[in-house]
């Protein structure tokens, strides 16, 4: 086990954050970044364990376009401030992990200043891919090569040359004896040399125990890059897809059918995440924000390590515009949010998510089981060493009670309200509250677990409503890994509430649907109560019944315990799928 095992990760894109100047003028450094110093503490408060900087080194503009590796960028600072910043990290506890931007140079870069010089005489002509004197550019270099993305400020490094090799793992050598660093995201991992990956794992091993190479992949079989060869861990971009679409659907079915995808290519400790420096904000995505609080329980407790990206934690919006990324990086004062634990409940849940994480091993190590999965309620279990912790989460506007099987423990807690339920026969029946999350766990037994409770002061909830359309590459994510997907043309309306005492659990104020939508929802539970009573035979295996069999079967299992809603019906109904029905059914065994 290493300590990227049981990390919880907070991203900052420093750049942004600091309010650097777009442009690098190369002059006097600015002493930027020692204005994140207070952010240390408040990363540690809301329960991170690492940091995931970058990117952090010389460079001309957003600085993917690397001048100097081993200068800290001038509108950041000076080494001096990134070895004093790292360690003041390492003295909260915080691990620290660079961006490395390996696949690419800038123009400014002293390899391609060389070629740029002269040319063909050049003893860094082989650094770069395709290097063609027949050819030229926008910039009439006189010669044209490979770049990333199309674009030619972004010149390709050649990473089967060894002197290329070498180079980049003496960059990382430096990173170590210099500023103490603990691992580094790979940019652009998805088009680096498999070779090369292989040289920067060796270089990994030796300088330092337990050293992470977490990469940057959006598509793909994550097996590929993560083994014990190349990486460690990739971006989970796949997950980070289903997280948000799959309750803008109200399709519970697409992450779980996300998490098995995930599972098959083995057992891999993915980085999970449901936004960056480079998508949407997850609160501008959500299009009923009170599902920011299912999202992140499944962020904090499925398979994988989470990370949270900075300003998301306090529930604030970016989107694109007009294809730039400004507003995905902004600048913000800490200062602002100096009261956020208390009363942003976004920012007390994440506190709370980061709390218990840290506190239950089983949500870092344990073993993956679905319990229960409907369009609208998911419940899974994380098993290690024979602690049974539950998850459970709901998108509905409507509490739900779900029956599932539990540990060998008498009685469980939910972590985050603090309720207790009783098991019986070993299983437990819960009440998920409305657009909401729990993770329960055994009482009594584990003296570390304790529930937390955060109550939020407001005065008015609102509930913003937006459409969004994916961004290109998430859309391409969302085509390789959904199988299950069903739309939701469900549109919510504003609606105030005023309270004195707002449970994180009730982030936003239920919303109301609109008379359209209410019309067919009626609708919907007039057609199904007017249907044909179905005949079910007691002593058939639920493998054997037809989805009717198995949807009144259902019905009748949730009418023994408690009055069935029309809502509960409906959902009931909208669920056609076989294997899923009869798991559901099974859970009242």
């Amino acid at each position: 086990m290493s300590w990227y095992n049981e990390a919880i990760f907070y991203h900052i894109y420093p750049l942004g954050l600091c309010g650097a100047p777009k442009q690098n003028e190369y002059t006097t450094p600015v002493h930027r970044l020692n204005t994140l110093l207070p952010w240390i503490n408040h990363i540690k408060e809301i329960g991170c364990t690492a940091l995931y900087i970058g990117p952090l080194f010389e460079s001309v503009g957003h600085g993917y376009e690397t001048t100097d590796y081993k200068k800290l960028d001038s509108r950041l600072g000076t080494n001096e401030d990134l070895t004093a910043f790292v360690k003041a990290c390492h003295e909260k506890g915080i691990k620290v992990i660079f961006d490395g931007v390996f696949n690419h140079t800038g123009r400014d870069f002293f390899a391609f200043k060389d070629i740029q010089k002269n040319r063909e005489h050049s003893q860094y002509l082989n650094w770069y891919c395709n290097v063609n004197f027949w050819g030229n550019n926008e910039y009439n270099d006189g010669f044209s090569y490979d770049n990333w993305g199309g674009y030619n400020l972004l010149v390709k490094l050649n990473q089967r040359n060894p002197e290329v090799q070498n180079y980049i793992c003496d960059v990382i050598r430096y990173w170590v004896s210099e500023f103490d660093v603990d691992g580094i995201r790979l940019d652009a991992a998805d088009v680096l040399d498999f070779d090369f990956m292989r040289a920067l794992r060796r270089t990994a091993e030796e300088v330092k125990p337990d050293f992470w190479l977490m990469g940057e992949v959006i598509h793909g079989d994550y097996s590929r890059w993560v083994n014990g060869e190349t990486l460690h861990s990739v971006t989970n971009y796949a997950l980070h897809k289903a997280l948000y679409s799959g309750h803008n659907d109200h399709n519970y079915f697409e992450i779980a059918h996300t998490v098995k995808y995930l599972q098959n290519m083995g057992n891999l400790d993915l980085y999970n995440f449901v936004d960056n420096h480079d998508v949407e904000r997850i609160y501008t995505k959500l299009s009923n924000k009170a599902h920011f609080n299912p999202v992140h329980v499944l962020l904090y407790t499925l398979p994988g390590v989470p990370s949270i990206y900075y300003g998301s934690e306090f529930g604030i919006e970016g989107r694109k515009e007009r294809s730039s990324d400004d507003s995905l990086r902004p600048a913000l004062v800490l200062a602002d949010y100096a009261d956020a634990k208390e009363t942003n409940p976004c920012t007390a849940l994440v506190a709370a998510l980061g709390k218990i994480r840290q506190n239950t091993p089983a949500l870092s190590y344990g073993s993956y089981a679905e319990l229960q999965l409907t369009n609208r309620q998911f419940a899974f279990a994380r098993d290690l060493d024979g602690v049974r912790v539950v998850v459970t989460v709901n998108n509905d506007d409507n509490d739900a009670w779900m029956n599932l099987p539990a540990g060998n423990a008498s009685e469980y807690v939910g972590t985050l309200t603090g309720q207790k339920v009783s098991v019986e026969g070993e299983r437990i029946n819960v009440c998920v509250h409305a657009n909401s999350g729990e993770i329960w766990v055994p009482a009594g037994d584990m003296p570390e677990y304790t529930p937390v409770k955060v109550e939020v002061k407001e005065k008015a909830v609102k509930e913003s409503v937006k459409e969004e359309t994916p961004a290109a590459e998430e859309t391409a994510v969302a085509e390789e890994t959904t199988v299950a997907e069903k739309t939701s043309a469900t549109k919510t309306e504003e609606k105030e509430t005023a309270s004195e005492s707002t449970d994180v659990n009730t982030i936003s104020t239920a919303t109301k649907e609109t008379a359209a939508t209410e019309e067919k929802v009626t609708e919907a539970s007039e057609k199904s109560t007017a249907k044909e009573p179905v005949k079910v035979d007691p002593n058939k295996a639920p493998e054997g019944m037809t989805v009717e069999e198995l949807q009144a079967a259902i019905l009748a299992q949730m009418a023994n315990n408690g009055p069935v809603t029309d809502q509960m019906k409906k959902t009931v109904d909208d669920n056609i799928w076989h294997d899923s029905l009869v798991n559901w059914l099974k859970s009242f065994r």
